[in-house]
């Protein structure tokens, strides 16, 4: 989804950027040679939340830090991996189910959390998930299988695949465009739904801002920013996730 995306952030690309130092690091993975572009805390406050940031599919981690988290949390440390070539068509992108392409991807985020520990003081009740469209597809999967090792996950326009379910309560931001043809805005309102089961809370919610909406209950709160657009990374949204993300750490 290159094109989308450099169009929707272009502004953040543009902004003055922080002055946290940007590495490009590699990793041994099964054989192959992963990348991502890490950046590391440009102010020291103890141990470092950690976030990783999947990119759409066809795109770029070059691309992708563009959406500026490295920006909004100065005091962590924030990876953008980069895909690789899918079985489907060439283009880089991500696993959506275990198993899929030997799970290159979640054997990635394994190791690049056990590198990342060596280089940073990370916080581990603080590791973090997002992503946009495929890169939400594969965040939806990190909560069904490592749910113990994510604090909180932010989806943006992509869903959970179909086979899969989830079965532990954890926090999550939801940014859905109700006019999204390339991951149907219905298939993620059903993510959406599962993830409110899923954390027990119900009701039609309290507002939070503009198109946004929180859902608390005996659980874990679930918040949505339903956009009237399409396919799309809107303005704000990293901003947005995180402010949910620094309000959640796993064992509260």
């Amino acid at each position: 989804m290159n094109l989308v995306l450099l169009a929707t952030v272009v502004s953040v690309i543009l902004a003055p950027h922080a002055a946290a130092e940007r590495k490009v690091m590699t990793w041994n993975v099964g054989g192959a040679t992963r990348r991502a572009i890490v950046y590391s805390p440009s102010k020291i406050a103890g141990k470092a939340p950690l976030v990783f940031s999947f990119h759409g599919h066809g795109d770029t981690a070059q691309n992708f830090e563009g959406v500026g988290l490295q920006n909004a949390w100065p005091e962590a440390v924030i990876v953008y991996p980069q895909g690789l070539a899918s079985s489907r068509d060439g283009e880089p992108g991500w696993q959506n189910e275990p198993g899929m392409d030997g799970d290159r991807d979640l054997k990635l985020v394994d190791q690049a959390i056990a590198e990342l520990h060596k280089m940073f003081p990370i916080d581990d009740r603080r590791i973090y998930a997002t992503g946009f469209s495929n890169g939400a597809r594969f965040t939806y999967l990190l909560w069904a299988v490592r749910p113990k090792v994510f604090a909180a996950f932010g989806p943006v326009a992509g869903m959970l695949a179909p086979s899969l379910t989830l079965n532990e309560p954890k926090p999550v931001v939801h940014i859905a465009g109700q006019q999204d043809r390339t991951n149907a805005f219905a298939v993620q309102v059903q993510s959406i739904e599962m993830a409110k089961r899923v954390n027990g809370v119900s009701g039609n919610g309290e507002s939070c801002g503009h198109d946004c909406m929180l859902y608390v209950g005996k659980g874990a709160p679930v918040m949505t920013m339903i956009h009237p657009g399409g396919h799309i990374y809107p303005e704000g949204t990293s901003e947005l996730i995180v402010r949910f993300f620094k309000q959640h750490a796993l064992g509260q």
